[in-house]
């Protein structure tokens, strides 16, 4: 008798399928359908935060509950020896197995993640339920005559599960919105913690992914940083049995470094260190965060693109080598953890100019990860500006009020910013605007790019470039933003407030269709 029966075999090839996807994708849906058939309940496809919305999805559930029939039922078969049962059949009944006891401790593990407190000493509080995971382990692959990889690294597998539900957790947390561009920053960013096999992952390269550096890339104020924290909290940690605690703590693994706030001095001590007496006010010793970091941590290098040229050769040696030397010292250093880079500069055109070594740039090809603007989140899905002013308001004013206050703000937004205002500033600027409202009923947008944008304004001038349509446009344009309402600008210009308003939205509008 087969171990499956052909209904069987399509079910467990189906979770297998399912289980190694990424949850993020729109892959995962067409999976879901092929596990469940008729039993598939259609849900939003992109899997993001929002008001009234929970983590775990209805059909989740109902596939744990099927799994478990097929598991048991395929575990009897085995005991039995009932069956023939080929390595195929084997592999395919441990990736059913596997897809029961993740959905099995998922919540134990999100329970953990957020209600645990590390004890005084900084050591992670103990995972208690791991006996139970282990006996669970110990049941469906412990089947006598049988060899099963799984029993033999339960702790790298207990590992393993709990850096799923960490990385689910803190991408679901930090990255928000439901449109398009939005759901592939979160299936990116997935993808950069497990690569886009996450069985070789498992295998061999939860071990290796330090190596590989980050760089997040994308316009000022659209949450680069959000992507680097979910990494960094998401790397592997091993999980050591007989303590039944993670080898470090969770919170102690993100190392963030602004180098745009820093002098090029600071940037060197705070990242490499320095010994006593390298220089005027170095009393003592003292590890940078490269020395700090753990080999399950990352250090964070925000505004990579305004690094000095001294700071780029040396830290060319670490993304080289993985080693670096404290400030007057000449003993080389082992760096164990994971960087992870971002900017809002274009590092190829740095490149080019020579601002931005050739060397370091190639290093930093290895994972590029791009943030998108607010405006082509906008654009491709007009209800994510709800979304985001309630998720701004809950942070504001709470929960209870969050409704009432995103509401007044879209409406302030519909009566008094162009249809087509670009929030150059991106979510950061609407959380700007929606504190504004807040506190005075009102916004004023700052200028936009002012160097640019009044400079290219002033040379078209110059060179009489513009029809008079065009200037009346990009003049009212300037005096909106300027006094940052349409009455304003209507007084100042002597002309009607719709007529301005019509002129803004045209210039807007062009700008965009650039």
């Amino acid at each position: 008798m087969a171990l499956f029966s052909e209904q069987d075999r399509r079910t467990a090839q189906a979770l297998a399928r399912l289980s190694y996807c990424n949850p993020f994708s729109p892959e995962r849906i067409t999976f879901e359908r092929e596990v469940l058939g008729d039993a598939f309940i259609d849900t939003d496809p992109a899997w993001h935060k929002h008001t009234g919305q929970v983590a775990m999805r209805p059909n989740i559930e109902a596939m744990t509950r099927l799994a478990l029939e097929l598991a048991d039922r395929t575990r009897q078969r085995l005991s039995g020896k009932l069956c023939t049962s080929g390595g195929g059949d084997l592999d395919l009944y441990e990736n059913v197995v596997l897809h029961l006891l993740y959905n099995r401790y998922e919540r134990a593990f999100f329970e953990y993640i957020v209600e645990s407190t590390p004890e005084k000493d900084g050591t992670p509080a103990p995972m208690g339920f791991y006996d139970t995971f282990a006996r669970d382990v110990h049941h469906y692959f412990g089947v006598s005559g049988l060899h099963f990889s799984s029993i033999e690294e339960c702790d790298h597998l207990f590992a393993c599960f709990f850096q799923l539900r960490r990385a689910f957790h803190h991408i679901f947390d930090n990255i928000i919105g439901g449109s398009r561009a939005s759901a592939k920053l979160r299936a990116e960013t997935w993808q950069s913690i497990f690569t886009c096999d996450m069985q070789r992952y498992r295998r061999v390269l939860y071990a290796r992914m330090g190596d590989v550096t980050t760089l997040v890339t994308g316009p000022s104020g659209t949450g680069k940083e959000l992507v680097a924290r979910a990494i960094a909290y998401s790397r592997y940690i091993p999980f050591d049995a007989r303590s039944r605690r993670p080898a470090v703590n969770c919170a102690a693994c993100y190392y963030p470094v602004n180098l745009s706030e820093l002098s090029p001095g600071l940037i060197e001590s705070e990242l490499f260190g320095h010994v006593k007496g390298a220089f005027t006010g170095a009393v003592g010793d003292r590890q940078g965060y490269f020395e700090t970091c753990h080999e399950c941590g990352a250090v964070f290098l925000d505004e990579l693109g305004e690094l000095d040229p001294f700071i780029q050769v040396k830290l060319l040696r670490v993304f080289q080598d993985r080693t670096f030397r404290r400030i007057g010292e000449t003993k080389s250093r082992p760096f164990r953890g994971k960087i992870i880079a971002a900017t809002n500069r274009d590092l190829a055109e740095a490149v080019r100019s020579g601002r931005f070594r050739q060397d370091l740039y190639y290093r930093l090809c290895s994972d590029i990860i791009v943030t998108p603007s607010l405006r082509e989140q906008i654009a491709d899905s007009p209800e994510q500006l709800r979304n985001l002013l309630r998720f701004i308001a809950r942070r504001a004013v709470g929960e209870t009020e969050a409704d009432v206050l995103a509401s007044e703000v879209e409406t302030w937004i519909a009566a008094h910013l162009p249809r087509n205002y670009p929030w150059p500033g991106n979510v950061r600027e609407l959380e700007q605007c929606v504190r504004n409202v807040m506190v005075r009923r009102e916004y004023f947008p700052a200028p936009v790019a002012p160097g640019a944008v009044a400079d290219g304004f002033l040379d078209a001038v110059a060179k009489t470039k513009l029809d008079a349509n065009q200037l009346l446009r990009e003049y009212c344009l300037r005096v909106y933003k300027d006094t940052g309402t349409y009455s304003g600008a209507a007084q100042r210009l002597g002309l009607d407030r719709r007529t301005v308003k019509a002129y803004v939205e045209e210039a807007l509008g062009e700008r965009d269709g650039a």
